[in-house]
């Protein structure tokens, strides 16, 4: 007899008759959980009332996946991760919110990924990122496609992420930052104002260092692109012209990833990591 729906192994999903759903008979999986075919669950994983997991998903001994989550197809998640978890917010009173996750995601051992804070709202994480051990992201980020999240990278609530960022070890990033498509930051760094994207940004107080130019390289960028965010890195950081004149000077460059870092810089609240200045050189 089933007592609690939540915390109980669903006969009817083991019995069931798509044969392709394997659970273990230690799982735990709430019989209002909806898996789709090809998932795999392993020994003492739990996963809630009202989580979704699409196609081809995997998930690892102990992992648990908490209510409200939803994963597109073929994510695997990794032994002890837990997904879904009530949001660290103080003011957060059991309002029905969400985790929404895209398709592909690695999610490796021990990492975290909070649901968000207030009522309808959603932590939403793109397809194809990779997250290393311990990663933890908290509530109401939007973290988008193919980025890397290096072992105990650390984003606060309401982060936003582009695609293909690169976070190195233990990277901490303060509440309300973004952080710009192909950026890469160094390990440890401090992370308490908007990253540039395209740009690398290291250190404790974090500084811009120069253009990422081998992910930009290994990412397909031709040499004129490259040679352009060159060109533009110069005018912000080395040129000594006002800032509003060197984002005038960028956008006749009509190049359209030039054109996304100086809107990325009008967009900033918070101000955004600067280069290092004639002192810490």
């Amino acid at each position: 007899m089933i007592t609690d729906p939540v915390l109980s192994v669903s006969a009817a999903l083991i019995m069931s008759p798509q044969e392709s759903v394997i659970l273990h008979p230690t799982a735990v999986v709430s019989p209002n959980a909806a898996l789709g075919p090809g998932v795999r669950v392993g020994p003492y994983a739990v996963i809630e009332d009202d989580s979704i997991l699409g196609a081809g998903c995997e998930v690892g001994a102990h992992a648990v996946i908490k209510k409200y989550t939803s994963l597109g197809q073929r994510n695997r998640v990794f032994e002890h991760a837990v997904l879904g978890g009530e949001p660290q917010d103080v003011k957060f009173k059991g309002e029905k919110s969400r985790l929404v996750i895209g398709d592909d995601n690695l999610i490796r051992e021990f990492a975290t990924l909070h649901r968000a804070s207030e009522e309808g709202h959603v932590t939403r994480i793109g397809s194809r990122n990779f997250f290393m051990v311990g990663v933890h992201i908290a509530h109401n980020c939007a973290v988008g496609d193919d980025n890397v999240f290096a072992n105990g990278a650390a984003l606060a609530g309401y982060i936003t992420v582009e695609d293909h960022v690169f976070l190195s070890n233990n990277v901490g990033a303060h509440q309300f930052v973004r952080i710009g498509r192909y950026a890469m930051v160094g390990g440890k760094s401090k992370i308490v104002q908007d990253v540039l994207p395209f740009l690398i940004t290291d250190g404790n107080p974090p500084r811009v260092r120069g253009v990422n130019s081998v992910g930009l390289r290994r990412a397909g960028f031709s040499e004129g692109a490259r040679r352009a965010l060159k060109d533009s890195y110069r005018l912000l950081f080395r040129s000594g012209v006002p800032l509003e004149t060197a984002l005038i000077e960028m956008d006749k460059m009509a190049d359209e990833n030039v054109a996304h870092l100086a809107e990325f810089i009008r967009g900033s609240k918070r101000g955004f990591t600067r280069a290092r200045s004639g002192r810490d050189s």
